[in-house]
């Protein structure tokens, strides 16, 4: 969903900025455009966190084919603590962006950008604040926006491996859940692959700017601005489809979904009884999904479409 975001709201500010050389709201997308690309990065980052933590206790477990399927609130819970979380470690960007304007000497143009200086109008405490997260923002990105969850991933896959061992991997090998199970590792590691791969050209050119930022053009510090916005959009397109693709639960209920929106829910008896089956079927793989196995399946109950 913050992926979402980042393209519906984002995208076209840079597009239109880079097009008509205006900013789209002025100083408020200055402002905003920076918080919710940086809470992307959080958001990533804690998530990531998070899943190599439920793979670690789903391995560690003592029953793990009867682990009971995890309460909603818990999960809104550990959502709104990542959501907040990095909500409120991005709110410096608000403080540290503001709307800058420049006309070109030859042809009288006016052109508006975002300049990285906080504003003299802040209060004294505030505005060191904002200074110290400015002269150390390359090192945070790089340690909380790259290692950690690169690094907690990696963590938690070998002493998951560890742990289990071999004697554990015989004996659950070709297993709906052993299959579930690594189906699931390899969603994490997928996108661990693809946030550090998409990340890493931004903390180079961050390190890169920040010590021959005198020597290069304003050009040249644009330019490796718009790659770094380039990279950040590719991982917010590919994550959601990277998801659907290797987690295949949630794949199979969206393209269900997908169907039967384009279908029209037609009132068909046969295609009422297929839906059911797959929803059936999704249901049921769902089931291993949150490891916990399903009794018996319920009745199928021809009562018309899913919709």
């Amino acid at each position: 969903f913050w992926d979402f975001l980042i393209l519906f709201f984002c995208l076209p500010v840079v597009i239109f900025n880079e097009i008509t050389k205006m900013r789209l709201l002025g100083d408020v997308s200055c402002r905003i455009v920076p918080f919710m690309e940086v809470s992307s990065l959080g958001v990533t980052t804690f998530s990531l966190c998070a899943l190599g933590i439920d793979r670690f206790h789903a391995a560690t477990s003592p029953q793990v084919s009867t682990r009971p399927i995890e309460q909603c609130q818990s999960i809104i819970a550990k959502l709104a603590v990542i959501w907040v979380g990095s909500m409120t470690l991005s709110v410096p960007e608000i403080l540290l962006w503001q709307l800058a304007r420049d006309t070109s000497p030859v042809s009288g143009v006016v052109t508006e950008y975002c300049t990285m200086k906080p504003s003299s109008n802040l209060p004294e405490s505030v505005y060191s604040l904002v200074l110290t997260y400015q002269n150390a923002r390359m090192w945070w990105y790089f340690g909380c926006y790259f290692c950690l969850p690169i690094l907690f991933t990696v963590s938690c896959q070998l002493v998951t491996r560890r742990i289990s061992g071999p004697e554990k991997k015989m004996e659950c090998r070709g297993t709906k859940h052993s299959q579930c199970e690594s189906h699931l590792n390899c969603t994490i590691i997928g996108l661990t692959i693809i946030y550090g791969l998409c990340t890493t050209p931004e903390n180079v050119c961050n390190i890169v700017v920040a010590y021959m930022s005198p020597d290069m053009s304003k050009q040249t510090l644009d330019l490796l601005n718009l790659i770094n916005q380039f990279f950040l959009f590719f991982k917010c397109s590919v994550t959601p489809v990277l998801l659907l693709c290797l987690c295949r639960p949630l794949g199979q209920a969206f393209m269900d979904c997908c169907c039967c929106c384009c279908e029209g829910c037609s009132p068909d008896t046969a295609s009422s009884e297929g839906s059911a089956d797959s929803k059936l079927k999704t249901e049921m793989s769902s089931s291993i999904f949150f490891d916990k196995p399903r009794e018996s399946p319920p009745p199928l109950l021809a009562l018309g479409t899913p919709c």
